[in-house]
């Protein structure tokens, strides 16, 4: 990592000449690279119209407009500019203009509403992001190509392109993909300046930093994390003398100031060179709004957000929650890859080979020590990291001698691509085989459930001819959602007593908030949950009561 005896040569590696299918991946690999990520973009755009606006993508968008259109940024600083500003762009060049609501999905909604198309909007929206997926796959081929050879750099990007998690979140206006980006183009550039800490790997460094922390605040966290296992791992293999490391200091210590400039200017530059009052205090500051933004973020992980998991309800989540949807929301044959990869990498006792771990133990353990238990999302750049090193799995495996591991990497690759194929669309709601009926009970939110069926749901109330639904959203947003995806009239779900018809049940806020019950009658449960629903829909879980079956009054101290 720190110099030239830490680097391995992808030269020295045998596989490319001891394997035809290798040996072919070889021969072009960025033309292979490229075109598996142009498959998987033509898969993400093929969701778009499938899906509704999910959960969080109308407040990010209306937060973006205001920092397009206008120059500024107040509406929401919880979530820095780079994504909102990209998901924002093409529906600006469209027309969209802000509404002016203070609230920033009030103003979503309304400006992706008010021109009559919403759906071409969030296209748009959507649109903004498929840039950073684009990238995204490339810093993954880049990665391994630089550590373990052409093979394994073209393996790295067609699991990365398959894997379920990675094509959702691609395919929303959201923060996660731009992140993932980023602290992974970061973390890449940082291990090319440890090798050689001249200007331009300098600037390279500094620069991917700052878009990083432009993209999302835990930069701030899983960063420092995840460069201070890479250096303790580092020590663990070459144990060096404080003298040494003084010296290893002292040579790049002008490159380490000169991307620390950097990438704190494009921070600054990325809030229009703002200079101000941070908010809540008496402090003035370049861009106020970063650091306003992160002490909200501080107090979000402090107070906690209500999270489902295995039955279990918490504020504050748990320590193994991302453990936890890592091992239900990854193909079975990925995870079978990663940890034989995980494997063959430590054997290595190379720094550049325990860097992706390194890496990965990074996010992972601060992740953990978190309050905020709502997705696998949120450690989205994981899979960078374990993309390359299930690929040594592949290329290892093939290398071998012995037909049967051959078959096993074989059987692996295949068993992925058809994961894709049958769950095509629905790579948000993707769980493996662990989780066979009732997902529900497992798991809720942006794992499961974050409003992306109500499309779908719209068009089955039509096809069954439905007047009146029952459908527990925000009032405010009914007359939206008839508008688009056009659902009927709206009705309020009671928890204690049911509706005569159709009635329309999330999950996640079924099992978050029991639809204004909030768990405090421990005794009672909604009507709902007694009893088997109709139909599902994607996530989406349907009740018919017939007219007539309810004969009592509901109680009116009932909520």
């Amino acid at each position: 990592m720190a110099g030239k005896s830490t680097k391995s040569a992808p030269a020295s590696e045998p596989v490319v000449r001891t394997s035809q299918p290798l040996r072919f991946l070889s021969s072009k690999p960025l033309l292979w690279a490229t075109l598996l990520v142009a498959a998987a973009s033509l898969r993400i755009v093929s969701t778009y119209s499938h899906f509704c606006f999910t959960a969080d993508e109308p407040g990010h968008f209306g937060c973006g407009l205001e920092y397009v259109a206008s120059h500024v940024y107040r509406l929401e600083t919880q979530h820095p500019p780079l994504a909102r500003a990209a998901m924002a762009l093409l529906p600006y060049l469209d027309g969209s203009r802000p509404a002016g609501n203070s609230k920033p999905d009030k103003e979503g909604m309304a400006v992706m509403y008010r021109r009559g198309n919403p759906q071409r909007t969030l296209t748009l929206m959507r649109l903004g992001i498929l840039p950073f997926f684009i990238l995204a796959g490339f810093v993954v081929f880049w990665w391994a190509r630089h550590t373990f050879g052409d093979a394994t750099a073209v393996i790295a990007v067609a699991l990365f392109s398959m894997e379920p998690s990675i094509l959702a979140h691609a395919g929303l206006a959201t923060t996660d993909m731009v992140f993932t980006t980023f602290l992974g183009a970061a973390f890449l550039s940082m291990i090319l300046w440890a090798e050689k800490p001249d200007i331009r790997r300098s600037l390279l460094f500094g620069a991917a930093s700052g878009l990083m922390v432009l993209s999302k605040f835990t930069a701030v966290l899983y960063f420092p994390a995840a460069a201070g296992v890479a250096l303790l791992t580092f020590a663990g293999v070459h144990r060096p003398g404080w003298r040494q490391l003084a010296v290893l200091a002292r040579a790049r210590a002008s490159g380490l100031a000169l991307a620390v400039g950097t990438g704190a200017l494009v921070v600054w530059a990325g809030y229009f060179f703002s200079f101000g009052r941070i908010p809540g205090t008496p402090i003035y500051a370049p861009a106020p709004e970063l650091f306003d933004g992160i002490a909200s973020v501080l107090r979000h992980n402090s107070t906690g957000h209500t999270a489902f998991l295995f039955g279990q309800v918490s504020r504050t989540g748990w320590w193994y929650y991302f453990p936890a949807v890592l091992v239900l929301k990854t193909p079975l044959a990925f995870l079978i890859l990663l940890a034989a990869g995980a494997w063959f990498c430590a054997r290595r006792r190379n720094v550049d080979s325990l860097l992706p771990l390194a890496f990965s133990l990074g996010i992972l353990l601060p992740a953990m020590a978190g309050q905020i238990n709502i997705g696998v999302r949120h450690v989205l750049p994981l899979y960078l990291a374990f993309s390359v090193i299930a690929a040594v799995a592949v290329v290892r495996l093939v290398e071998s001698t012995g037909a049967w591991k051959t078959a096993a990497a074989t059987t692996a690759m295949l068993w992925l691509a058809a994961t894709g194929i049958l769950h095509h669309p629905y790579y948000l709601a993707y769980l493996n085989e662990t989780v066979q009926v009732e997902p529900e009970k497992v798991i809720t939110d942006s794992d499961l459930d974050w409003g992306q069926d109500y499309v779908e749901v719209a068009s089955r109330l039509r096809q069954l001819g439905v007047n009146e639904v029952t459908f527990g959203t925000d009032p405010w947003l009914n007359h939206y959602f008839q508008m688009w995806p056009g659902f009927p009239a709206i009705k309020p779900v009671r928890a204690m007593y049911p509706s005569e018809g159709w009635t329309v049940i999330s999950p996640t806020a079924d099992k978050t908030s029991q639809y204004g019950l909030n768990y405090r009658y421990p005794k009672l449960k909604p009507w709902f949950d007694t009893i088997e629903p109709t139909e599902r829909i994607g996530t989406i879980l349907l009740y018919y009561v017939p007219p007539g079956a309810i004969r009592m009054k509901a109680p009116e101290q009932h909520p």
